[in-house]
């Protein structure tokens, strides 16, 4: 009888040349129960770069549940960062003290900033101090939700915007795309990638501060495509974690003939040798 040799899923990637890559995609929660956000927790943590529990349903829900959402995400060893949405809206109604010491009492990681839908009067030097006086990290959103597609003088105006912010203490910066990346950010009213104003963003801060919202499949593949494996993504939903990464590591039929996706051949390289 034939006797089959004991091997695991990391060692046989290793085998096929896939690369070895730091978790690259911000997954976000939009309201799932804590059973279902656990168990995705358990099956991709080691995925996941940081996880947003996203727009103001944490607020609404009971809070036991978002504690134990968050607790779930620090056993996994996951940082959390709220929605932006949520920031705006305390800041218009000037309770964002308030608002800080909530998101520091319930164990986040982090915050994101933005002025999405809001003008924000705040100085980002403030904010990021406030934040910082409560443990709290602080990322910022670039991009209005309701402006359409970004210009060139959009584009510059935001890079500008978003080294302000770094300068005053931010980790990193988000490119808007909402729910569905069509007519709005970096993608026209088809759902196509600007790929120059893409460019911009990463030549003016790099793939580790710069992350990029794509909310669906064709958004996250044409990221993955211009940019290949070391692009960052958010806004992915959890569900669609797996696809994504299987895409972003060329295990996945439409990546696999992709030159800058596929896996090395582990003949010419050794396999040792293959991190992202």
């Amino acid at each position: 009888m034939f006797e089959t040799s004991r091997i695991s899923t990391s060692e046989y990637l290793k085998k096929i040349g896939v690369a070895q890559l730091p978790p690259c995609t911000s997954p976000f929660d939009p309201g799932y129960d804590p059973a279902t956000l656990e168990s995705h927790l358990e099956q991709s943590s080691h995925l996941m770069s940081i996880l947003k529990v996203s727009m103001a349903c944490w607020m609404v829900a009971k809070e036991s549940a978002t504690r134990q959402k968050v607790a779930a995400a620090k056993r996994h060893q996951v940082p959390t960062v709220t929605g932006g949405g949520p920031f705006e809206i305390a800041v218009a109604q000037g309770q964002l003290p308030a608002y800080l010491d909530l998101c520091a009492e319930l164990g986040f990681t982090r915050i994101e900033c933005g002025e999405g839908f809001t003008d924000m009067p705040l100085e980002a030097k403030d904010v990021v101090q406030m934040a910082h006086q409560r443990n709290l990290e602080v990322q910022f959103e670039l991009g209005k939700k309701h402006a359409g597609s970004f210009t060139e003088e959009v584009v510059q105006c935001l890079v500008e915007q978003g080294q302000r912010w770094l300068d005053a203490g931010a980790l990193q910066l988000v490119v808007e795309g909402r729910e569905s990346a069509k007519g709005v950010g970096l993608f026209d009213d088809q759902g196509n990638l600007n790929r120059t104003f893409a460019d911009r963003f990463v030549e003016a801060f790099g793939f580790q501060t710069v992350i990029f919202e794509a909310p669906n499949k064709p958004s996250q593949f044409a990221l993955l495509d211009h940019f290949g494996r070391e692009v960052h993504l958010c806004n992915v939903r959890l569900e669609e974690l797996l696809r994504v990464e299987i895409y972003r590591r060329g295990l996945h039929s439409d990546a696999f003939a992709k030159a800058n996706l596929r896996p090395l051949d582990p003949s010419r390289e050794p396999a040792q040798a293959l991190i992202g």
